[in-house]
């Protein structure tokens, strides 16, 4: 296409479709003059500026309704122009913004907006934007004159109310742009002229008249419905600073005198709208001003997207910097929302607001010339005195917002926060708010009903260790978001690290001593302000003047540690129990599925009845477990902040934190494991085990001194059984005088203490079991380490029997092994059957007489196991059901460990078999379960020892048992195998066969399980059942 580029050549093509136009004002002819302005050059079109802008003006003024098309169709061919050429004459820059804002105008007047379609409210808003942007040098000085106030002010409210009122997004969009675009803020990438300072004061005082307006308008704008959406809050809010310091710039103010006459305006009508920016006109603003900027304030700082968040801490810098004097009742609201959003989730909300909080830290404001600490302590005030009402009343968002709004305003105040520490009336104030707020919520039963369910299962190194400021999850009564939790943690640890040490802690330990309901609050603060004075996890803007000292933490450290294990701080009551301790029902969690959880919950409650004391609540119990798990997490928190030099505290905190790592709770266990976890890595200890084996010898002298007093002194034993959990078989020789002790003392209190002490038992054996058993490869290396403590010369004995037994050792192990088998099938005469019965097995002092038989004594694990093995057979016919559980289980581990040493473990069989047969056939179906258990361990360890009293005392009880049974199975519901008894009966025909093959039994005992079996193959048994059978 042809570019006509002189003046004459342009007008020759343009002027038929002008004249045109200008004749008959229709859609087609616009579109046809904006096809030939394609055609002319940019210098020929400036010559031509006015004649070609003629017919479309023509049109636009011409009077009578016109079609939208038409109207939208002569602006955009104005833009067109616009866009390709300069305005440089200033009335026809007034006429054309005259006739732009007409277009938008309602003809009645009273609606400045008229109904029109969004497509052409769009183009003209688009239209006003390249106007301005189009005006040559000064001339755009020109519409900023006192005498062109009616058309700004006509302008401005158009595109206020188009923005305000609007639904498209877009045009609320455009107007706010064009908004900005006229208030000679525009932030594109054009080049646009620099106002110098008469011309900024200039637009300042014309503005000021609009000033209320714009800014009321804005601030509906910014509060308005979320759905409009952020990029029309984010412009909202850049448009309100942007106005706002334009008119109350601290600059431009002081230039104003108090006498200053109004500037001179021809018409008097006009002369009225001119706003004269005097003092007492900037104080009455600036207070309504600040109300607007509270709301705004308030909505931005909790607006869901960040930018909007952004944004507002941009107003926040440019009306300090630029308004900090004019706008003093504001700096409140201001600083409010800055330090709300120092903690932003977003980093660069985060990051902006750090830096303009470092760089307005030491700002001195207000009409006293205040410091900023001033005002950030009274805010700091008023918001600790507002602090529990608002927790009570907002939600968790609200609340962040609160407590990020507290947290910056300490960070803010940096060490000058001690100003505020130093009165009593704000201390008071932060830590009672502190207080409410930290109160956990311990009506949850299920705190309680968690127990640990056995030792073996936290044999060795735990598998995972408690992250250090994790800790146990805590349920809050005042809000559930954990982000609040992390806040309240950095409000205690920026206390800690800028406040007064002393005076923290003394009055923390005040709250902690003062009533049982601040105990577990102020412990946790306690905790987070150590942590905070030692400069760990703690983000700040300011370093502090003075680092706390290692000598100042530990002396710090150790009171408040001589207080958290406190008897009466420490050993609290956490559950309901018969023996007056905490020591709970420790069956294998595998049986616990077995009782009905509402029965063994009745149990519980039944089993306290008798007691004379009033029983705890659930809520004091759980408040108890809290309060014992929060001080542990303090020990490590301690132990985080002194590294290696915890270890001179150990002495005095191991010992106690070891008793919390058996307690029967399970959230206390966890968390005490947790704590030797953080105590390890603090003290440069390689695991738990080198822990414990480090401190070793305290801790046994600790424990033998406790068992002497076990009435005054009741969880020594926990020590003991937590010791051996978390350690391996090195530990064995360092303990073997304090199980002696365990044994001593269980055979003076069994009455009433045996089910404690069976505890402990229980993890030793199991522990046995893990070292010795279990670890094959390792079974060999640490017997030998064992045995040279023990015996050098019993383990040369023993690694010859293994690789060249010599004819004597063969020839007395033929000769035990007939004795034995006799025994077995009964071929002795009675009265000597009697005496064996009667007296404990006739053998034992022989095998151990090492000098009369020639055989090597015990190891010392092995000696452990029987020993304990001799004392639970006299406590397998007690009274109550849980010690004989107890004990049944502990029976099994100590055959397991014995099973190697078979000249032991037959006699202490041979012993143990009347009292397990009367559990097998005469007890509680839960005994009888777990008797079968330990007959089949029995069973499958010493072989066809047992196989004629099997055969004459248990087989017909069981298979009279499973005939018996069968037609119930047969006729019950699938419900029936949650039931004990189909349980009872799955393990006997599980275990059956087993007990057929090691025990070698003969063709009638045989005949005798096919019997019982038999019944079982029908199709009307259980599925389970039924594959039990036939295996």
């Amino acid at each position: 296409m042809a570019v006509f580029d002189t003046p004459q050549e342009a007008f020759g093509i343009l002027r038929p479709v002008c004249v045109q136009l200008t004749k008959v004002q229709t859609t087609e002819n616009v579109e046809r003059l904006q096809a030939q302005l394609q055609t002319i050059s940019d210098s020929a079109l400036q010559e031509l500026q006015e004649y070609v802008l003629f017919p479309l003006r023509f049109t636009l003024k011409t009077p009578g309704p016109k079609r939208e098309r038409l109207v939208q169709s002569v602006v955009q061919c104005i833009t067109s122009i616009l866009s390709t050429t300069c305005v440089k004459k200033q009335d026809l820059l007034q006429e054309l913004f005259s006739e732009l804002c007409l277009c938008l105008s309602s003809p009645s007047g009273l609606q400045p907006p008229a109904p029109l379609s969004e497509e052409l409210k769009l183009t003209v808003i688009q239209a006003l934007q390249v106007l301005m942007h189009s005006v040559y040098g000064d001339i755009i000085l020109t519409l900023y004159q006192p005498s062109t106030l009616p058309h700004l002010g006509f302008a401005v409210s158009l595109l206020l109310a188009l923005a305000e009122q609007e639904k498209a997004k877009q045009i609320k969009l455009a107007a706010l742009k064009c908004l900005q675009v006229l208030i000679l803020q525009c932030d594109c990438q054009e080049h646009h002229r620099l106002l110098d300072m008469v011309e900024t004061r200039q637009c300042g005082n014309l503005f000021a008249s609009f000033l209320p307006g714009i800014s009321t308008a804005l601030s509906r704008v910014i509060t308005g419905d979320i759905k409009q959406g952020h990029m029309v809050t984010v412009s909202a809010i850049r448009l309100f600073y942007q106005t706002v310091c334009l008119v109350m710039a601290d600059e431009q103010l002081a230039t104003i005198t108090q006498d200053e006459e109004k500037p001179s305006v021809e018409q008097s009508r006009v002369s009225e709208l001119v706003v004269h920016r005097g003092p007492d006109w900037v104080k009455s603003t600036a207070d309504k001003l600040s109300l607007l900027i509270h709301k705004i304030v308030e909505s931005a700082s909790l607006h869901p997207h960040w930018k909007v968040r952004l944004e507002l801490v941009e107003l926040v810098h440019h009306l300090m910097l630029k308004c900090s004097q004019s706008l003093v009742e504001s700096v409140g609201h201001l600083l409010k929302a800055l330090v709300g959003l120092v903690n932003d989730e977003n980093n660069e909300v985060q990051s902006k607001c750090h830096e303009i909080l470092r760089s307005t830290a030491e700002l001195r404001t207000g009409a006293e010339n205040r410091a900023l600490a001033d005002i950030l302590s009274e805010n700091l005030h008023s918001l600790a005195t507002a602090l529990p009402r608002l927790m009570n009343s907002q939600d968790d968002q609200g609340k962040f917002s609160t407590l990020s709004l507290l947290l910056g305003s300490l960070k803010l105040l940096g060490p000058k926060v001690n100003i505020v520490l130093n009165s009593a009336a704000h201390l008071q104030r932060v830590s009672k708010a502190l207080m409410q707020i930290l109160e956990l919520d311990v009506a949850d039963v299920k705190i309680v009903e968690e127990r640990r369910w056995g030792p073996e299962d936290s044999l060795g190194e735990p598998s995972g260790s408690l992250q250090h400021g994790k800790g146990q999850k805590k349920y809050f009564r005042f809000f559930s978001d954990e982000r609040i939790f992390l806040l309240i943690q950095q409000v205690c640890r920026v206390l800690g690290y800028y406040g007064n040490l002393y005076l923290l802690v003394d009055h923390f330990m005040g709250l902690y001593n003062e009533s049982v309901v601040y105990r577990k609050q102020a412990a946790m603060v306690l905790n987070e302000v150590i942590t905070g004075a030692a400069g760990l996890g703690v983000d700040v803007l300011h370093e502090r003047e003075t680092a706390v000292s290692t000598e100042d933490l530990k002396g710090t450290i150790t009171s408040i540690l001589e207080e958290y294990t406190d008897q009466v701080n420490w050993y609290l009551p956490t559950s309901i129990d018969t023996e007056g301790t905490s020591d709970e029902l420790t069956v294998k969690h595998s049986r616990v599925r077995a009782i009905p959880r509402g029965a063994h919950s009745s149990s519980l409650i039944s089993s306290s009845s008798p007691s004379s004391d009033p029983s705890p609540t659930i809520r004091s119990m759980n408040s108890n477990i809290w309060q014992i798990c929060i001080q542990l997490e303090g020990v490590g928190c301690f132990a985080y902040v002194l590294g290696k030099e915890f270890r001179l505290l150990l002495a005095s905190v191991l010992y106690p934190v070891l008793e919390k790592a058996g307690d029967s709770s399970l959230l206390i266990s966890q968390t005490a494991t947790g704590t030797m976890v953080d105590v390890c890595h603090a003290c440069g200890y390689d695991s738990v085990q080198n822990l414990i084996n480090g401190n070793s010898d305290y801790l046994v002298n600790g424990i033998s001194l406790n068992l002497r007093r076990v009435a005054h002194q009741p969880h020594a034993s926990r020590v003991l059984e937590a010791m051996l959990r978390h350690s391996d078989a090195s530990l064995l020789p360092l303990v073997e005088d304090v199980i002696r002790d365990v044994l001593s003392a269980l055979d003076q209190f069994y009455d009433d203490r045996a089910s404690s002490f069976l505890g402990v038992l229980s993890t030793l054996v199991a522990a046995l079991v893990q070292w010795f058993v279990v670890g094959k490869g390792k079974e060999h290396p640490q017997e030998q380490n064992l045995d040279q403590q023990s015996s050098t010369s019993s383990q040369k004995q023993r690694e010859g029997s293994v690789i060249t037994p010599m004819v004597q050792e063969v020839e007395q192990f033929f000769l035990d092994y007939i004795k034995q088998r006799q025994i077995a099938e009964g071929n002795l005469p009675a009265m000597e059957e009697e005496e064996e019965e009667v007296q404990a097995p006739a053998p034992e002092p022989e095998m151990n007489d090492s000098g009369a038989e020639g055989e090597a004594p015990l190891p010392a694990h092995a000696q452990i196991a029987k020993d304990v093995m001799e004392r639970c057979i006299h406590l397998l016919s007690d009274k109550s059901l849980r010690v004989r559980l107890k004990v049944l289980d502990v029976l099994e581990f100590c055959v397991i460990v014995l099973h190697l040493h078979e000249n032991h473990l037959l006699p202490m069989a041979h012993h143990a078999w009347p009292a397990l047969v009367t559990r097998l056939i005469n007890d509680d179906p839960l005994v009888v379960l777990r008797a079968f258990k330990v007959l089949c361990t029995l069973a499958e360890k010493c072989g066809d020892f047992l196989k004629r009293r099997f055969s004459k005392d248990v087989l017909p009880k069981l298979a009279g048992s499973l005939v018996a049974q069968a037609p119930v199975s047969a006729r019950a519901g699938p419900v029936y195998s949650h039931t004990l008894a189909f349980k009872l009966q799955l393990a006997v025909l599980q275990g059956l066969g087993l007990l057929c093959e090691k025990l070698d039994l003969g063709e009638s005992d045989l005949n005798k399980v096919a019997d019982a079996c038999l019944i079982y193959l029908s199709a009307k048994q259980p599925v389970k059942l039924q594959e039990a059978a036939r295996r």
